[in-house]
């Protein structure tokens, strides 16, 4: 159960043990999809359109993206950045799942809502993702340098990019796409809680079985419509948010294609709206589905997995 309640045992996890639940949930899931993560962003980035009529397209598929990645960069590139995004995954995660115990169990106490209404679980979650947004947005920005650089690399290693990006654009280079970044997860974790809580209520209705047998499949299989659902409402801002993290950065970009600054998210979406279409809302939506689906599948299926684990070991201890 992800939340406060107050009648499951799940409570009897420990503050640390839900963050460690939390990192290593984060930890894990990151492993796993960050070919797919590169693939998003590169989409994202690229000003000409996803498709093989457009000569100047350096993507315009998720295999073709794949073949030509793996060819001018080696299976390595996959990975790009893969040591600042391991940091923001342990980091969000702890700090997402921590908050959104501690604020359901506020609710609770509160005695004003029911904990699991969809409305709670939207707002709690919400907040939790923006307060692991702050702590952990510099990472994401230091990942998100790694997975767009091309060849020859302009950073070497994480040490090099922090000095480099601090000397060059000073202290708030940190926090670019800050604004879009706040404006975006809230609704996107939010969705994600809310829905995870309704999709097992309406699995419990349409496949009523045994609990122990089918709890794991549930988690994932929720986790992982939950992912797409939130997703789909929220892309353009995902966009937005990439798109403004890179800006100072067009030198390392010329090699996939065009390059644009922007001065802000209005800007951004008129830029984006007026070269790109109201498609290029949309740009890298497919491997962003995929990748949304399966890291938020793992994150809620790893979370409940290693909750009901310490939960066991205590059990044992008793």
């Amino acid at each position: 159960m992800v939340g406060y309640d107050p009648e499951a045992d799940v409570r009897n996890n420990s503050k640390v043990e839900i963050a460690v639940a939390g990192s290593v949930s984060g930890l894990v899931t990151r492993v796993l999809i960050s070919p797919l993560d590169v693939i998003k962003i590169r989409f994202q980035l690229q000003v000409e359109r996803l498709s093989h009529r457009d000569p100047n397209a350096k993507y315009h598929g998720i295999l073709q993206a794949c073949r030509q990645i793996l060819k001018e960069e080696g299976p390595t590139a996959f990975w790009k950045g893969h040591i600042p995004a391991q940091l923001l995954s342990i980091g969000y995660g702890a700090v997402q799942f921590v908050s959104f115990e501690r604020l359901t169990e506020l609710v609770h106490r509160a005695h004003v809502y029911d904990t699991h209404a969809f409305a709670v679980h939207f707002l709690c979650g919400g907040l939790s993702a923006c307060a692991a947004t702050l702590a952990v947005h510099p990472v994401d920005v230091l990942r998100t340098r790694f997975a767009a650089q091309g060849e020859p690399r302009v950073y070497k290693n994480l040490r090099t990019a922090v000095v480099t990006m601090y000397r060059t654009e000073g202290p708030w280079v940190f926090y670019k796409g800050l604004t879009p970044t706040l404006i975006s997860i809230f609704p996107y974790a939010g969705l994600q809680f809310s829905c995870y809580r309704s999709l097992k209520l309406a699995y419990d209705w349409a496949m009523p079985a045994d609990s122990k047998q089918t709890g794991n499949l549930k988690n994932l299989l929720c986790g992982c419509g939950a992912g797409v659902i939130s997703k789909t409402l929220t892309y353009p801002l995902d966009l937005f948010k990439k798109r403004l993290q890179v800006g100072g950065f067009e030198h390392a970009r010329a090699a996939f294609g065009q390059v644009r600054s922007y001065t802000g998210v209005l800007d951004c979406t008129r830029q984006v709206l007026k070269e790109e279409g109201a498609s290029g809302f949309f740009k890298g939506l497919s491997p962003s589905l995929l990748k949304a689906a399966l890291s938020t599948g793992f994150v809620f299926f790893w979370y409940e997995f290693f909750c009901n684990f310490f939960r066991c070991i205590k059990r044992m201890d008793i």
